[in-house]
């Protein structure tokens, strides 16, 4: 038979099957296609696209292009199995391709019969539809071309899956798991909408779901009836001819029912709302079944009119289903309606919304409002009321909310006064956390390392908070402790230690008596006591809190822990000031070998343990050493904290130190007048750091000879020390001996003698090991400059009792070398060689 005349013949039977009722038109094709199951086919779907279209088209038999036969098992590299379906428009195929690869694959082919201009231009806009999408939620095109006789094809991929809806109700998924589901199909639509390609025809037949490695897994198929959602080319357009009516009936939007408006994004969103109801209830939104046999307009308009009831109010009106409903979600009726009723009834009558600009404007939007309900958030699709917010609270925490309520319903049990004592106590926690908050933040400004520079206007503030911490907070020994630390902390920033050293004390007895010794707050404010302790020359008792201390918090924090290697890097701190270097440098390098692995090399930590190992290095004569340590160190913390940070200053302040010590004193002078700039600027002039800086560079310049700038430095450091630090703190005492020998070279004895027997007496009242020698050493520099040979001796000879060591030191010191061929001298000198004197720092 002819190609007109085959097609001549399939018009005439589906012009009388349009004449016969559903029932009678079964009847009449089995009589007229009996012989012909392909013929049979043909008019079928010619059927199916007459009930979806209300037209047929004529196809073009004068093109030139020959009639698809697809009666050949084989098409390319692909062999034919068996037919998976028939649309409108194709043919699909179960095929194998059998090069270059071996896999099944979904063969599309134009069907015989439709072989249209219009057909061919929607059956090449499916296949570069597809094409340009790449998401695990749609189904991939693999190849395309057509056959010896022109018929077109693509290969795509096989998804051997079951509609979504059907997949849900065999595996009985919960309502949860079934909206997981959904958002994984519109991220699936939502891409395809980036891609300017609408799909049109949403539904769950097109929505397949297959398992990947056990977990159910959406592909979205057949693209047949998508359209551009721009033209790819200037005068191009994939747009359904004006009144043409595409898409399945029951879950087209109202526009796609309307042949004179046109189609956009939000098309796709409706058909989803449709799917994502059924999911939910197991029925579609619009029932279509009555109207099938009405007119086409008829239905149409019903279509576009009829407004969905809820999901919730769906189950609750089919007392007949609602079990087998919902026991298809794995629940009850009354749970399933509760379920639904709420948020899912807002969330889906918004993606139905027949006017399209108060739908949810993209799939990405649906998703987001379906995610923020299972993470019980308050969804954007109905009115958010205060208590509506406080219920998605609690559902958010349900746990603690049951403990709350739990506690509450005992408490109310039990006596009402109890729940009013409870609220009390409530708001006055509430009230004093506030206080912390604002008193921290406020206290923070004061430190240096954040205000870098700026006046610290919060002093005042701060020594009246001090004041009446005691009082104000005495029914909250908890929070005064934690004020008090916070206090004790700042001043120990600005560098005001006898006021941080009280309140440092007091904190740590109540953290004692009120959470224990070993809780990790006591801890904590203990190695902060320590360490204000150190910075006051306290040596003795930091060293034994300290070690008090380490032992404990090991076992609380761990040997590893970022508090116990903060704790070990104090306590070599101390072992350094007391001149003892050996186990210094022992403790040292066991903290920085963890703290390197732990921490990493550029952590401020790591850098901090550097610095100091640095200064125990140099402190030992080991300047080379400590001189690269100290540049590593000053690199790494000038490009992490910045120039101007005060660690970043010290760093640079210790690098002068040992270029001092090696006797590279201009370069030394260099960083020292840097250091002392900038620690003024961004410290302030009386800030301790500040002092130091200054006094250590007044000794740099007597090493040079230039003692009369030396001379002034030195005196106005002595004066801000006395000031700040007190006439005792051995910083002052230092400076004040370095002011006594600069005066000895100048052949101002007298005034350096004063200077001398002041420290000392200072030294005594102390008593702190080591300061005793070292003042009486600073003496005997004193006098042996100022020509004083004998009283040098006898200086010298007493600091040796004291403990003074260093024999090679000492012999080298140019400010003894009056005494150099003095046999009293040379005796000393061999009497702590053999050892009858006790080491020295």
């Amino acid at each position: 038979m002819g190609q007109q005349d085959q097609w001549q013949k399939i018009k005439e039977i589906v012009g009388a099957a349009l004449e016969h009722d559903s029932a009678a038109r079964v009847e009449y094709l089995d009589r007229a296609c009996s012989d012909d199951p392909t013929l049979r086919a043909e008019v079928e779907s010619l059927l199916s696209a007459h009930a979806h279209a209300g037209q047929l088209s004529e196809p073009v038999l004068g093109s030139g292009l020959p009639v698809p036969t697809a009666t050949s098992r084989s098409i390319g590299p692909y062999r034919l199995i068996h037919e998976l379906g028939v649309g409108g428009m194709g043919r699909v195929w179960l095929a194998e391709q059998t090069h270059p690869v071996r896999r099944r694959v979904a063969l599309k082919l134009i069907r015989i019969g439709v072989f249209d201009q219009a057909i061919l231009h929607r059956f090449e806009a499916e296949r570069q539809s597809i094409a340009i999408m790449d998401h695990p939620a749609i189904a991939k095109v693999f190849d395309a071309g057509a056959t010896q006789d022109g018929q077109p094809y693509f290969a795509m991929e096989y998804v051997d899956g079951s509609p979504i809806t059907t997949y849900c109700d065999e595996k009985k998924l919960s309502i949860r798991d079934r909206l997981q589901l959904f958002v994984h199909v519109c991220g699936g639509v939502q891409h395809a909408h980036q891609k300017a390609i609408i799909h049109r025809d949403l539904k769950p037949s097109n929505i397949l779901v297959i398992e990947v490695d056990g977990k159910p897994t959406p592909r979205i198929i057949d693209f047949g009836l998508a359209k551009a959602a721009s033209p790819a080319l200037p005068g191009e357009t994939l747009v359904t001819q004006p009144g043409a009516f595409l898409g399945t009936p029951g879950y087209m939007s109202p526009e796609q029912a309307d042949p004179a408006c046109d189609i956009d994004t939000r098309s796709d969103v409706y058909s989803l709302g449709v799917i994502l109801y059924e999911l939910l209830t197991g029925y579609l939104p619009v029932e279509i079944a009555y109207w099938r046999n009405q007119p086409l307009e008829e239905t149409l308009r019903h279509l576009r009119e009829t407004e969905p009831q809820s999901p919730s109010t769906r189950i609750s009106d089919r007392k007949d289903t609602s079990t087998a409903c919902a026991a298809a979600r794995g629940t009850e009726p009354g749970l399933l309606v509760s379920t639904l009723r709420g948020d899912l009834d807002w969330i889906t009558l918004k993606a139905l919304e027949k006017d399209r600009a108060r739908r949810y404007g993209t799939p990405s939007e649906l998703a987001a409002d379906i995610e923020r309900y299972l993470e019980n958030r308050p969804v954007l699709a109905r009115p958010a009321s205060k208590g509506y917010r406080l219920r998605k609270y609690l559902g958010r925490n349900r746990a603690a909310a049951a403990v709350v309520g739990g506690a509450l319903a005992l408490l109310i049990a039990f006596a009402v006064t109890q729940t009013i004592e409870l609220r009390r106590i409530t708001r006055e926690r509430d009230r004093a956390n506030r206080i912390t908050t604002f008193m921290t933040r406020m206290f923070e400004v004061s430190n240096p390392s954040e205000a870098r520079g700026n006046s610290v206007t919060a002093r005042e503030i701060l020594d009246k908070a001090s004041q009446d911490i005691q009082s104000g907070m005495a029914k909250d020994p908890e929070l005064q402790a934690q004020m008090m630390s916070i206090m004790a902390n700042t001043y120990h920033s600005l560098g005001v230690f006898s006021r941080a050293q009280p309140l440092a004390e007091r904190a740590v007895d109540i953290d004692r008596r009120v959470l224990g010794p070993n809780h990790p707050d006591t801890l904590q404010s203990t190695v902060r006591l320590a360490n204000i302790l150190r910075d006051r020359g306290h040596l003795a008792e930091a060293e034994k809190m300290l070690r008090a201390t380490l032992p404990i918090e090991e076992q609380v924090f761990g040997p590893e822990a970022p508090e116990t290697l903060s704790s070990m890097t104090r306590m070599g701190a101390v072992l350094f000031d007391e001149g003892k270097y050996a186990e210094a440098e022992k403790i040292k390098r066991e903290t920085l070998t963890i703290q390197e692995r732990v921490l990493g090399a550029d952590h401020p930590d790591t850098l901090n343990s550097m610095n100091n190992l640095a200064n125990i290095l140099s402190a030992q004569g080991h300047y080379a050493e400590a001189e690269k340590l100290h540049r590593e160190t000053l690199e790494g913390r000038r490009r992490i904290l910045g120039p101007d940070h005060p660690d970043t200053l010290s760093s640079m302040n210790n690098l002068a130190n040992t270029l001092r010590d090696a006797g590279q004193y201009p370069e030394a002078e260099r960083l020292y007048r840097e250091t002392v700039d900038a620690q003024r600027r961004i410290l302030g002039h009386d800030h301790p750091a500040t002092l130091r800086a200054m006094s250590i560079l007044a000794l740099t310049l007597q090493d040079e000879g230039q003692l009369a700038e030396a001379e002034k430095l030195s005196r106005e450091t002595l004066d801000a020390q006395r000031r700040v630090l007190g006439p005792d703190h051995p910083a002052t005492l230092s400076t004040q001996e370095t002011l006594a020998i600069d005066l000895s070279h100048q052949g101002r004895y007298g005034e350096a003698e004063s200077l001398c027997r002041g420290a000392i007496a200072a030294v005594e009242r102390t008593n702190e090991p080591g300061g005793i020698a070292n003042a009486w050493y600073n003496f005997a520099c004193a006098a042996a400059v100022g020509g004083h040979r004998d009283e040098a001796i006898e200086y010298l000879r007493r600091a040796i009792d004291h403990g003074l060591g260093e024999p090679d030191a000492i012999a080298s010191d140019p400010d003894l070398k009056s005494l150099q061929g003095d046999a009293r001298f040379q005796a000393l000198l061999e009497r702590l060689r053999h050892g009858s004197a006790k080491p020295n720092r």
